[in-house]
Protein backbone atom coordinates (compact mmCIF):
# COMPACT_ATOMS: atom_id res chain seq x y z
CA UNK A 1 0.00 0.00 0.00
CA UNK A 2 1.46 3.21 -0.63
CA UNK A 3 2.59 5.86 1.85
CA UNK A 4 1.85 9.22 2.53
CA UNK A 5 5.28 11.47 1.77
CA UNK A 6 7.11 12.52 5.21
CA UNK A 7 9.21 15.44 2.99
CA UNK A 8 8.83 18.03 0.19
CA UNK A 9 11.26 16.90 -2.46
CA UNK A 10 14.53 18.96 -2.70
CA UNK A 11 13.90 22.99 -3.22
CA UNK A 12 15.99 23.96 -5.98
CA UNK A 13 14.87 26.31 -8.95
CA UNK A 14 16.82 27.44 -12.04
CA UNK A 15 16.43 30.60 -14.04
CA UNK A 16 18.30 31.85 -16.81
CA UNK A 17 19.63 35.18 -17.43
CA UNK A 18 20.46 35.72 -20.97
CA UNK A 19 23.53 33.39 -21.30
CA UNK A 20 23.84 32.47 -17.55
CA UNK A 21 22.23 30.07 -15.11
CA UNK A 22 21.03 30.67 -12.00
CA UNK A 23 20.02 28.30 -9.60
CA UNK A 24 18.53 29.20 -6.43
CA UNK A 25 19.33 26.77 -3.86
CA UNK A 26 16.85 26.54 -0.24
CA UNK A 27 18.78 26.42 2.97
CA UNK A 28 15.49 26.02 5.01
CA UNK A 29 13.81 28.20 7.14
CA UNK A 30 13.97 30.34 11.03
CA UNK A 31 10.94 30.53 12.96
CA UNK A 32 11.89 33.64 15.66
CA UNK A 33 10.00 36.30 17.80
CA UNK A 34 8.29 39.37 16.64
CA UNK A 35 10.02 41.07 19.00
CA UNK A 36 12.90 41.84 16.85
CA UNK A 37 11.12 44.07 14.33
CA UNK A 38 12.02 48.02 15.10
CA UNK A 39 9.54 50.53 14.49
CA UNK A 40 6.22 48.77 14.11
CA UNK A 41 4.85 47.07 17.23
CA UNK A 42 4.23 43.49 17.84
CA UNK A 43 0.94 43.98 17.62
CA UNK A 44 0.69 45.43 14.19
CA UNK A 45 3.48 42.91 12.43
CA UNK A 46 1.45 39.97 13.40
CA UNK A 47 -1.71 41.52 12.25
CA UNK A 48 -0.18 42.20 9.07
CA UNK A 49 1.10 38.75 8.95
CA UNK A 50 -2.30 37.24 9.54
CA UNK A 51 -4.02 39.42 7.12
CA UNK A 52 -2.62 37.36 4.21
CA UNK A 53 -2.44 34.16 5.75
CA UNK A 54 1.21 33.96 6.92
CA UNK A 55 2.64 32.01 10.31
CA UNK A 56 2.92 33.75 13.52
CA UNK A 57 5.59 34.51 14.67
CA UNK A 58 7.64 34.86 11.87
CA UNK A 59 8.67 32.32 9.65
CA UNK A 60 12.31 33.32 7.49
CA UNK A 61 12.98 31.76 4.59
CA UNK A 62 16.90 31.05 3.88
CA UNK A 63 18.09 31.05 0.21
CA UNK A 64 21.46 30.58 -1.59
CA UNK A 65 22.32 30.83 -5.08
CA UNK A 66 23.98 29.29 -7.69
CA UNK A 67 25.76 30.61 -10.65
CA UNK A 68 26.80 29.01 -13.49
CA UNK A 69 29.33 30.76 -15.38
CA UNK A 70 31.54 30.47 -18.89
CA UNK A 71 33.68 27.51 -18.81
CA UNK A 72 32.22 25.44 -16.40
CA UNK A 73 32.93 27.62 -13.61
CA UNK A 74 30.64 27.90 -10.43
CA UNK A 75 30.09 30.75 -7.53
CA UNK A 76 27.99 30.19 -4.60
CA UNK A 77 26.37 33.00 -3.31
CA UNK A 78 26.01 32.30 0.80
CA UNK A 79 26.25 29.50 2.19
CA UNK A 80 23.42 29.31 4.91
CA UNK A 81 22.92 28.25 8.05
CA UNK A 82 24.91 25.31 8.47
CA UNK A 83 24.27 23.00 11.87
CA UNK A 84 24.41 25.86 14.14
CA UNK A 85 21.28 26.70 14.30
CA UNK A 86 17.71 25.47 14.07
CA UNK A 87 17.46 22.19 12.60
CA UNK A 88 14.56 23.79 9.78
CA UNK A 89 17.69 25.33 8.93
CA UNK A 90 20.88 23.93 7.09
CA UNK A 91 19.54 22.42 4.33
CA UNK A 92 21.81 23.33 1.57
CA UNK A 93 24.31 20.01 1.36
CA UNK A 94 21.22 18.06 0.69
CA UNK A 95 19.65 20.47 -1.90
CA UNK A 96 22.66 21.37 -3.37
CA UNK A 97 23.34 17.68 -3.87
CA UNK A 98 19.92 17.60 -5.88
CA UNK A 99 21.69 20.19 -8.43
CA UNK A 100 24.02 17.47 -9.38
CA UNK A 101 27.04 20.36 -8.36
CA UNK A 102 29.41 18.87 -5.98
CA UNK A 103 30.87 21.30 -2.92
CA UNK A 104 34.46 20.89 -4.88
CA UNK A 105 32.89 21.76 -8.54
CA UNK A 106 32.53 25.87 -6.79
CA UNK A 107 35.34 28.12 -7.36
CA UNK A 108 33.35 31.12 -5.73
CA UNK A 109 31.80 31.58 -2.56
CA UNK A 110 30.35 35.39 -2.89
CA UNK A 111 29.43 36.12 0.94
CA UNK A 112 26.49 39.00 1.31
CA UNK A 113 27.19 39.41 4.58
CA UNK A 114 29.02 37.28 7.26
CA UNK A 115 25.64 37.09 9.53
CA UNK A 116 25.36 33.32 10.84
CA UNK A 117 22.59 32.03 9.24
CA UNK A 118 24.20 33.10 5.63
CA UNK A 119 28.15 32.04 6.66
CA UNK A 120 27.81 29.01 8.84
CA UNK A 121 27.46 26.96 6.29
CA UNK A 122 31.18 28.03 5.17
CA UNK A 123 33.08 25.18 7.20
CA UNK A 124 32.27 21.85 8.83
CA UNK A 125 31.77 20.56 12.33
CA UNK A 126 35.50 19.97 12.29
CA UNK A 127 36.56 23.64 11.26
CA UNK A 128 37.34 22.35 7.38
CA UNK A 129 36.66 24.30 4.54
CA UNK A 130 32.71 22.97 3.25
CA UNK A 131 33.44 24.07 -0.16
CA UNK A 132 37.77 23.24 -0.53
CA UNK A 133 38.80 24.51 -3.80
CA UNK A 134 36.55 27.53 -3.55
CA UNK A 135 38.02 31.15 -3.25
CA UNK A 136 36.13 33.65 -0.25
CA UNK A 137 34.87 36.70 -2.07
CA UNK A 138 33.43 39.59 0.38
CA UNK A 139 33.41 43.58 0.54
CA UNK A 140 36.37 44.81 2.20
CA UNK A 141 34.33 46.60 4.71
CA UNK A 142 32.20 43.24 5.78
CA UNK A 143 35.60 41.39 6.38
CA UNK A 144 37.16 44.57 8.17
CA UNK A 145 34.25 44.98 10.66
CA UNK A 146 34.01 41.23 12.11
CA UNK A 147 37.77 41.22 12.61
CA UNK A 148 37.22 44.41 14.70
CA UNK A 149 38.32 44.52 18.00
CA UNK A 150 36.38 48.04 18.83
CA UNK A 151 33.06 47.21 16.64
CA UNK A 152 32.95 43.64 18.90
CA UNK A 153 33.53 46.06 22.17
CA UNK A 154 30.41 48.25 20.51
CA UNK A 155 27.93 45.64 20.24
CA UNK A 156 28.78 44.16 23.36
CA UNK A 157 28.08 47.56 24.88
CA UNK A 158 24.90 48.36 23.04
CA UNK A 159 23.29 45.12 21.40
CA UNK A 160 22.78 46.39 18.23
CA UNK A 161 23.27 44.36 15.66
CA UNK A 162 24.09 41.14 17.39
CA UNK A 163 21.31 40.89 19.44
CA UNK A 164 22.87 37.58 21.25
CA UNK A 165 25.86 39.58 22.69
CA UNK A 166 29.25 39.26 20.86
CA UNK A 167 28.93 35.52 19.69
CA UNK A 168 28.70 36.49 16.18
CA UNK A 169 31.88 37.80 15.71
CA UNK A 170 34.29 34.93 16.71
CA UNK A 171 31.81 33.06 14.81
CA UNK A 172 32.79 34.87 11.71
CA UNK A 173 36.25 34.22 12.30
CA UNK A 174 35.65 30.44 12.94
CA UNK A 175 33.76 30.17 9.59
CA UNK A 176 36.47 32.69 7.73
CA UNK A 177 39.64 30.71 8.75
CA UNK A 178 39.48 27.67 6.70
CA UNK A 179 40.04 30.14 4.01
CA UNK A 180 42.71 32.54 5.03
CA UNK A 181 45.09 31.81 2.07
CA UNK A 182 42.26 32.00 -0.52
CA UNK A 183 40.18 35.40 0.50
CA UNK A 184 39.62 38.47 -1.67
CA UNK A 185 37.85 41.27 -1.12
CA UNK A 186 36.25 43.85 -3.32
CA UNK A 187 34.72 47.57 -3.58
CA UNK A 188 31.34 48.45 -4.50
CA UNK A 189 31.25 48.18 -8.82
CA UNK A 190 33.45 45.42 -9.45
CA UNK A 191 33.14 42.49 -11.59
CA UNK A 192 33.52 39.70 -9.20
CA UNK A 193 32.49 36.84 -10.96
CA UNK A 194 32.06 36.39 -15.18
CA UNK A 195 28.73 38.25 -15.54
CA UNK A 196 28.51 39.40 -11.54
CA UNK A 197 28.72 42.87 -10.50
CA UNK A 198 29.09 43.50 -6.82
CA UNK A 199 26.39 46.51 -5.53
CA UNK A 200 27.01 47.93 -2.02
CA UNK A 201 23.90 48.11 0.29
CA UNK A 202 25.56 48.91 3.63
CA UNK A 203 23.05 49.28 6.59
CA UNK A 204 22.43 45.72 7.98
CA UNK A 205 26.44 45.33 8.50
CA UNK A 206 28.85 47.59 6.99
CA UNK A 207 29.96 45.25 4.01
CA UNK A 208 26.49 44.08 3.10
CA UNK A 209 26.49 43.77 -0.64
CA UNK A 210 24.26 42.57 -3.21
CA UNK A 211 24.88 40.92 -6.69
CA UNK A 212 23.66 42.07 -10.29
CA UNK A 213 23.63 39.21 -12.43
CA UNK A 214 23.44 40.41 -16.37
CA UNK A 215 23.99 38.75 -19.31
CA UNK A 216 22.30 39.05 -23.22
CA UNK A 217 20.14 42.09 -22.26
CA UNK A 218 18.71 40.77 -18.67
CA UNK A 219 19.78 41.56 -14.89
CA UNK A 220 18.75 39.86 -11.68
CA UNK A 221 19.66 41.63 -8.34
CA UNK A 222 20.00 39.47 -5.39
CA UNK A 223 19.51 41.78 -2.75
CA UNK A 224 20.73 39.86 0.20
CA UNK A 225 19.16 40.85 2.82
CA UNK A 226 17.22 44.40 2.10
CA UNK A 227 14.48 42.96 3.99
CA UNK A 228 13.86 39.81 5.88
CA UNK A 229 10.00 40.09 6.74
CA UNK A 230 8.06 40.66 2.94
CA UNK A 231 4.71 40.96 4.09
CA UNK A 232 5.97 43.80 6.75
CA UNK A 233 9.57 45.33 5.64
CA UNK A 234 7.52 45.91 1.95
CA UNK A 235 4.64 47.75 2.46
CA UNK A 236 6.15 49.50 5.32
CA UNK A 237 9.77 50.05 4.37
CA UNK A 238 10.95 52.05 7.55
CA UNK A 239 10.39 48.95 9.37
CA UNK A 240 13.84 47.42 10.86
CA UNK A 241 15.07 44.37 12.50
CA UNK A 242 17.43 44.37 15.11
CA UNK A 243 20.41 42.38 13.62
CA UNK A 244 20.59 45.78 11.89
CA UNK A 245 24.26 47.16 12.65
CA UNK A 246 23.27 50.67 11.24
CA UNK A 247 19.07 51.20 11.00
CA UNK A 248 18.68 53.75 10.19
CA UNK A 249 21.12 53.12 7.17
CA UNK A 250 19.38 49.87 6.29
CA UNK A 251 16.09 51.36 6.05
CA UNK A 252 17.49 54.51 3.82
CA UNK A 253 19.35 51.44 1.60
CA UNK A 254 16.15 49.50 1.46
CA UNK A 255 14.06 52.92 0.49
CA UNK A 256 16.93 53.00 -2.46
CA UNK A 257 16.81 50.23 -3.51
CA UNK A 258 12.89 49.99 -3.70
CA UNK A 259 13.06 52.93 -5.86
CA UNK A 260 15.69 51.65 -8.11
CA UNK A 261 14.05 48.23 -9.03
CA UNK A 262 10.61 49.26 -8.97
CA UNK A 263 11.65 52.48 -11.16
CA UNK A 264 13.55 50.42 -13.88
CA UNK A 265 11.60 47.42 -13.13
CA UNK A 266 14.64 45.35 -12.27
CA UNK A 267 13.93 40.99 -11.40
CA UNK A 268 14.94 40.36 -8.08
CA UNK A 269 15.92 37.89 -5.87
CA UNK A 270 16.35 37.90 -2.19
CA UNK A 271 17.63 35.41 0.74
CA UNK A 272 14.65 36.15 2.80
CA UNK A 273 11.92 36.47 -0.15
CA UNK A 274 9.70 32.98 -0.34
CA UNK A 275 10.96 30.44 -1.94
CA UNK A 276 11.64 30.38 -5.42
CA UNK A 277 12.84 33.72 -4.22
CA UNK A 278 12.77 35.78 -7.15
CA UNK A 279 10.36 38.51 -7.53
CA UNK A 280 9.58 42.14 -9.04
CA UNK A 281 8.62 45.10 -6.99
CA UNK A 282 6.10 48.37 -7.78
CA UNK A 283 4.99 50.89 -6.05
CA UNK A 284 1.76 50.98 -5.04
CA UNK A 285 0.25 54.64 -3.69
CA UNK A 286 2.94 55.48 -1.00
CA UNK A 287 4.21 52.33 -0.77
CA UNK A 288 5.54 48.88 -2.10
CA UNK A 289 3.79 45.82 -3.24
CA UNK A 290 5.80 42.56 -3.96
CA UNK A 291 4.79 40.19 -6.65
CA UNK A 292 6.64 36.70 -6.48
CA UNK A 293 7.34 35.13 -9.17
CA UNK A 294 5.57 31.94 -10.58
CA UNK A 295 7.25 28.83 -10.71
CA UNK A 296 9.04 28.69 -14.15
CA UNK A 297 8.28 24.95 -15.86
CA UNK A 298 10.87 26.06 -18.53
CA UNK A 299 13.92 26.71 -18.11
Amino acid sequence: MPTPPTEQVPAIHHRRVGDITMTVVSDGFLDGSMAVLQNISVEDSSAMLRAVFRPVPRRTSLNCFLIHGPGGRVALIDTGAGTHMQKSSGQLPRNLAATGILPGEIDTILMTHLHPDHSNGLATAEDTAAFPNAELVMHAAEHAYWTSAEAEAEVMRTGQGVPTGGAYFPMAKRQMAPYADRLRFFEDGVEVFPGVTAVHLPGHTPGHCGYLIASGGESLLIWGDVIHLPEVQVPRPEVTIAFDVDPAQAAATRRRVFDMVATEKTHIAGNHVHFPATAHLAREGDSYRLFPDAWNQVL
